[in-house]
């Protein structure tokens, strides 16, 4: 039977599907969204969400940042200060339910691999810092993050991590380079066991 809708009821039909195929998309950005893209200059290539180690001669340099500490009363931090040492950068939100389930699996291994590691984290898209401290109480967080509302720091690791990759994680080796990535939650026995490869230089 011919569709006998008419041309009015159709471009609803269509602006309305529009809409919310857009909030669908925007939903699955907003927390750890998504497949990786292949980057084949940093190594890294397509997974399932899950850790990538890099060998050591395919590791690019890892960007410095450096920003307000979040509820530092005005203290700054940079990535810098951990130059020489294994460095963990986690990136989080408090808005982020993924990251509330990893939030005690980071503070044990900061915890175990406090001799030979530092951890900071990467706080984004937390416009109020009150809820980002509130979740560092509740979950006991001991390392500093840097505070990013905007997400700009972020993209300053945009060849290693995507945008929406949130919680994700970085280890950077003690020569300043991106040696292992982590899209989506991890867990204390992998990131330990992350942070001891890429220091037996595998």
């Amino acid at each position: 039977m011919p569709d006998q809708t008419t041309p009015v009821r159709r471009t609803v039909r269509g602006i309305a599907a529009a809409v919310l195929s857009l909030g669908l998309a925007a939903g699955l950005a907003a927390c750890g969204g998504g497949s990786d893209s292949v980057n084949t200059q940093s190594g890294f290539v397509s997974g399932d969400g899950g850790v990538t180690i890099l060998s050591p001669d395919k590791r690019p340099a890892a960007p410095v940042v450096s920003g307000p500490v979040l509820g530092g009363q005005g203290a700054t931090l940079s990535t810098k200060a951990s130059a020489g040492k294994v460095l963990v950068l986690n990136v989080w939100g408090s808005w982020c339910a993924p990251c509330r389930a990893e939030a005690p699996g980071l503070v044990a291994a900061a915890a175990r691999t406090t001799d030979r590691a530092d951890f900071i984290g990467l706080n984004t898209r937390d416009l109020d810092p009150h809820p980002a401290e509130a979740f560092e109480r509740g979950f006991g967080v001991k390392y500093p993050s840097i505070y990013d509302p905007a997400g700009k720091l972020l993209l300053e690791f945009s060849d290693q991590l995507p945008p929406s990759g949130i919680p994700s994680t970085l280890v950077i080796d003690a020569q300043g380079r991106v040696a292992a990535r982590i899209i989506g939650a991890t867990t204390e026995t992998t990131l330990v066991g992350v942070i001891d490869d890429v220091i037996a230089g595998k």
